[in-house]
């Protein structure tokens, strides 16, 4: 059985006290940064973050953030010369309101040419998209354009005007239209480009949106342009779109990211579900696979193919709609995330959100992400503070008291997941909110490892330190179900 969203009342009788009503407020993170996909890379002794619409920000500790760029113009310091032949744009034109679309950078550096790599892509419709290069000698920039490398959207009468028909094989661009068009149902919308490196240092370029899913291609260190395979239909090799990975059908699955983490062996595949709007439903899921080619599948051990057209059991659902008794509103539609692997080992995850006030007003966050003892990562509650560490060493009653939990479930939509309180007691066990035993807990006071059971349903996790964003003290666990759901528990102290 699986347990509803739940949103709980805490009071803490021992231990580490609480039962304080706590404060209400967020901290003041982006101070007026509003950076909508943000990818993140860590240079020159700073963090970064690049979006869409050539928005990119700054900060010397992830807590605080100063935009340098703003708005697709020829003013934008970040290009120097994307406004000058116009190559980027020649083939997707302007979108529907007149002007032109620079979405989802992703940053890397590349030493193999000296350079710092931007990737991005231009749009003009949910179909008709390119995604391009950049270099710079600094992460800041200003990039110079370098090229368009993959082109969607296209018809027969394009050919000339892409690179299709040099790389699409054998048997020609034909596989790639349906009766008059682009077949977007099996060809991805070619934007949302995320590069990583794997284990042995080849170059990867993730990407795609919604329409045939989610693609990987490798890239030439030396050029920056991808390494188009042969084709291999029964592999899902395609020879000029790559490896198809996950999604199809024109599911909601967009904004792919992969890290590779040396200290598990997994590649990590982060991707967005639903849209993007606070209602739309958007969420973090999460896949892995300890190849960078995948297959990557979800803690059923099952695969995004492209058979699965309901897609929503699939993937673990690290967060979406959410409330918790001391932020402001309710956060709503986080997604389209990056993470960064920091060299002590700490990993951060990165996504933009919104909140349930009646606007669109969009704003990124930064939080922690712990390792399970499977080798998953589980997301703290709260965005980054500073102090975020497994909670080590306690004892049973510094455990116990009541606690606020809340199941993301793996459902798509508007619902903000709240709920009840539930007891933990000191001694393991759980009470639900009618006083009847809900379930267990189990804790590893070495690794801070924590494992909940719940109406029968098992999450493996991590309790933590940390404080929320209005600067309370808290004490949370992180964990997740073999089920694909994520569960977190919050205690204020």
């Amino acid at each position: 059985m699986i347990i509803p969203a739940l949103l709980l009342i805490l009071s803490c009788s021992s231990g580490i006290s609480g039962g304080e009503e706590p404060g209400i407020g967020r901290r003041d993170y982006s101070a007026g940064v509003s950076v909508h996909d943000p990818s993140i890379i860590k240079a020159e002794g700073r963090y970064y973050l690049f979006g869409s619409h050539m928005e990119a920000a700054r900060s010397d500790d992830l807590l605080h953030w100063t935009g340098f760029a703003s708005g697709v113009s020829r003013l934008n310091p970040l290009f120097s010369d994307l406004f000058t032949e116009m190559r980027a744009f020649d083939f997707v034109g302007k979108n529907d309101r007149g002007t032109y679309s620079v979405w989802a950078p992703d940053v890397i550096y590349n030493p193999s040419m000296g350079k710092y790599m931007m990737y991005f892509c231009t749009t003009s419709s949910y179909i008709r998209s390119t995604i391009c290069f950049a270099l710079a000698d600094r992460a800041e920039g200003p990039y110079a354009f370098g090229d368009t490398v993959v082109y969607s959207g296209f018809t027969g009468r394009d050919m000339g005007r892409t690179n299709v028909e040099e790389f699409a094989g054998p048997s020609g661009p034909e596989r790639y239209f349906a009766p008059g068009s682009y077949n977007n149902m099996l060809w991805p919308n070619a934007i949302d480009p995320n590069l990583f490196y794997d284990e042995e240092g080849r170059l990867w370029m993730s990407y795609g949106s919604w329409s045939g899913g989610i693609f990987l291609l490798e890239i030439d260190r030396s050029t920056g342009y991808p390494i188009h395979p042969g084709e291999d239909e029964a592999a899902g090799v395609d020879p000029y779109f790559g490896k198809h990975l996950a999604g199809g059908y024109h599911n909601s699955v967009e904004g792919p990211y992969v890290i590779y983490d040396g200290e598990t062996g997994y590649y990590y595949l982060f991707v967005s579900y639903g849209s993007l709007v606070s209602s739309g439903g958007y969420q973090i899921r999460l896949f892995r696979s300890p190849n960078p080619e995948g297959p990557y599948r979800d803690r059923k051990g099952e695969s995004l193919d492209r058979g699965k057209t309901l897609h929503a059991p699939y993937g673990v659902k690290l967060m979406g709609n959410y409330d918790l008794p001391s932020l402001l509103t309710a956060y709503m539609a986080p997604g389209h995330n990056s993470a960064l692997i920091e060299d002590s080992g700490e990993i951060y995850l990165v996504h933009h959100v919104r909140f349930d006030d009646g606007s669109e007003y969009h704003e990124p966050r930064v939080r922690r992400l712990f390792r399970t003892a499977d080798g998953w990562l589980a997301a703290a509650p709260f965005a980054f503070g500073g102090g975020e560490k497994r909670a080590l060493g306690l004892r049973g009653r510094e455990i116990g008291g009541t606690y606020y939990l809340v199941n993301h479930g793996t459902d798509i939509g508007p619902k903000i997941h709240s709920g009840v309180e539930y007891r933990f007691g000191a001694l393991g066990r759980i009470t639900g909110p009618e006083g009847k035993r809900s379930g267990s807990w189990s804790y590893d006071g070495k690794g801070a490892g924590m494992v909940l059971t719940l109406s029968g349903e098992e999450f493996t996790g991590v309790l933590i330190e940390q404080e929320d964003e209005s600067g309370n003290p808290v004490l949370a666990f992180t964990g997740l179900s073999g089920e694909n759901e994520s569960l977190w528990a919050v205690r204020y102290r």
